[in-house]
C-alpha cells in the first residue's frame, strides 16, 4: 500500500478507534469527559473527510463544500431546534459545547463527516448514472438518513437532545426524517459531486454502520434501532459494494489452484 493511500485510510481508521473507545468510555469517564469525546472524534472524522475531498477536489472545491454543508445545516438544525421547521419540534440539552445560538457546533460538523460518505455510496450505486444529478441526491439523501436510524434514538438516548412530543420511529418523529432526506438532498443538489474517494469514504461509511450498530445493539441497550438501522444502513453499503465490484474483489481467492 502507498503512503498516499495509506494516508486516504487514515481519517477512516481514527474515526473507527473513537467509535470503539466509545463503546466503553462512558461508564469510566463520565458524561462530561464522553461528550467531549464525541465532538473530538466528530471534529477529527470531519476534517479528515474535508482532507479527502481536497485530494479529490482541490483545497477550493474542498472547502467551499466543507462550508456550504456546515452554514447550511446550522441554519436547518436552528430552525428545527427553535420552530420546528423543518424536523419537528426538538430542542437540545447543555451537554454538548459550545453552542451557537443553541445548536452545539458539533452537529453541523457531524453532517459534514457523514454526507460526502454518502455521496460515495450513491456513487457507487449509481455507477454511470450518478451524473444525473437529481437521482444522484436523492439516492445520497437516502443513504445518509439512514445513518439517521441509529443516530437519533442514540442521542436522544444520551441526553444529547429531546422529542417536544416523542412519536413514530422509537421516539423519533417521522418528520425528522422527512427533514433529513430534504436537507441533505438540497446540499447535495448544491455541494455533492459522485467524484469522492471512494474507498476511504466508503469504508467510514461502513465503519461508522458497523460500530455503531454493535454499541446500541450489546452496549447501549438499543437493540431494536440497532437491528433496524443495521439492515437499512448495510443495505446501502452492501448494494454500493456489490454495484462497485469492491465485495467480490475482497472475496477473491487470493490463491489460485
Amino acid at each position: 500500500m502507498s503512503f498516499v493511500r495509506a494516508g486516504r485510510l487514515l481519517p477512516a481508521a481514527l474515526w473507527g478507534l473513537v467509535l470503539l473507545s466509545l463503546l466503553v468510555a462512558r461508564q469510566a469517564l463520565g458524561e462530561e469527559a464522553f461528550s467531549q469525546g464525541i465532538a473530538a472524534g466528530v471534529l477529527a472524522q470531519a476534517a479528515g473527510v474535508v482532507w479527502l475531498l481536497a485530494q479529490a477536489w482541490g483545497w477550493p472545491g474542498a472547502l467551499r463544500a466543507g462550508f456550504g454543508i456546515v452554514g447550511l445545516t446550522w441554519l436547518a438544525e436552528f430552525g428545527g431546534s427553535s420552530w420546528g421547521f423543518p424536523f419537528g419540534q426538538y430542542h437540545y440539552s447543555t451537554l454538548l459545547q459550545p453552542q451557537i445560538l443553541g445548536v452545539p457546533l458539533w452537529i453541523p460538523l457531524a453532517w459534514l463527516m457523514m454526507l460526502p460518505p454518502a455521496w460515495a455510496v450513491a456513487a457507487a450505486l449509481l455507477g454511470k448514472h450518478a451524473h444525473h444529478r437529481l437521482i444522484f441526491a436523492l439516492v445520497s439523501a437516502a443513504a445518509l438518513t439512514a445513518w439517521d436510524l441509529l443516530l437519533d434514538p442514540q442521542m436522544v438516548a444520551w441526553g444529547f437532545w429531546s422529542w417536544n412530543t416523542p412519536s413514530g420511529y422509537f421516539g423519533i418523529p417521522w418528520s425528522n426524517y422527512l427533514g433529513w432526506l430534504v436537507i441533505s438532498g438540497v446540499i447535495t443538489l448544491l455541494f455533492g459531486r459522485p467524484d469522492v474517494p471512494p474507498g476511504p469514504m466508503l469504508l467510514l461509511f461502513g465503519l461508522t454502520w458497523g460500530l455503531q450498530s454493535v454499541g446500541q445493539a450489546f452496549f447501549w441497550g438499543q437493540p431494536g434501532a440497532a437491528l433496524v438501522g443495521f439492515g437499512v444502513m448495510g443495505a446501502f453499503l452492501v448494494g454500493a459494494l456489490v454495484r462497485s465490484g469492491r465485495l467480490a474483489r475482497f472475496w477473491k481467492p487470493r490463491v489460485k489452484f
